[in-house]
């Protein structure tokens, strides 16, 4: 009785083996199969068969295609440094395709959904920024050229941010000038960031905090005259009264 146990066991493992295997006869059988796998959501199984559309079928007509759906079906499993890896390869061996400058827009989205929080390394923001400006110029007629722009706008708030963190802390340290370094950059580099009213208050701050009046007005007239609405305008307002 317990050996049938044992091998009734061993033909359901076989079983549930076999079932995870592909088999297809073509590439256009093998890109259909991860087609309907990845619209069943099982991203796993997609992600096989398009590697065999690459690996058994690379000079077909699926094979570019292929290699584009397994980094989407890599993405949605969150595995971006496998997408990323992916998508490299078809970007370096097709930069005229059609499929390209997806491509180059699924990249940039597997650097942005891991981008850190503010006071963290952004070595994945930089590359998101760097990979959505490349699309932009390179694709500027691309139905990604408006939601790439979007996500730059979230980019430049996102290092801006950075940027004003570090600031803040050389503030209160009263280290001024280089927390002026940091508050300039700002308006040097991210200029249509959301941190830029804050950018003029703090760097109006530090040069009166240095006895440097002269300044400190200039930039608290600039930043009446660009945010007259803002909170950060009202502050710099009440360091010269």
């Amino acid at each position: 009785m317990k050996k049938l146990g044992i091998l009734l066991l061993s033909s359901l493992l076989v079983a549930c083996a076999s079932s995870d295997e592909i088999e297809v006869n073509s590439a256009e059988e093998a890109y259909l199969e991860g087609y309907h796998a990845f619209e069943k959501t099982d991203y796993e199984r997609a992600a096989k068969a398009f590697d065999l559309v690459e690996q058994n079928y690379p000079f077909s007509e699926w094979a570019d295609k292929s290699q584009v759906m397994m980094a989407y079906s890599q993405y949605k499993q969150n595995k971006y440094s496998d997408a990323l890896m992916t998508l490299d390869r078809f970007i370096q061996l097709h930069p005229g395709n059609k499929n390209t400058p997806y491509a180059l827009y699924l990249k940039g989205l597997c650097y942005f959904e891991q981008m850190a929080d503010s006071s963290r390394e952004q070595e994945m923001t930089a590359n998101a920024d760097a990979t959505f400006k490349e699309l932009i110029a390179r694709y500027p007629s691309s139905v990604y050229y408006n939601d790439a722009k979007a996500k730059l706008v979230m980019i430049q708030n996102h290092l801006a941010g950075q940027e004003m963190e570090i600031g803040r802390y050389y503030q209160k340290r009263e280290d001024f000038t280089a927390a002026m370094n940091r508050f300039q950059a700002v308006l040097i580099n991210y200029p249509e960031s959301n941190q830029v009213p804050e950018a003029y208050y703090r760097l109006a701050a530090c040069y009166q905090a240095l006895g440097m009046l002269e300044p400190a007005d200039k930039i608290t007239a600039t930043l009446t005259e660009k945010f007259p609405d803002s909170p950060w305008t009202k502050r710099a307002q009440k360091l010269t009264e």
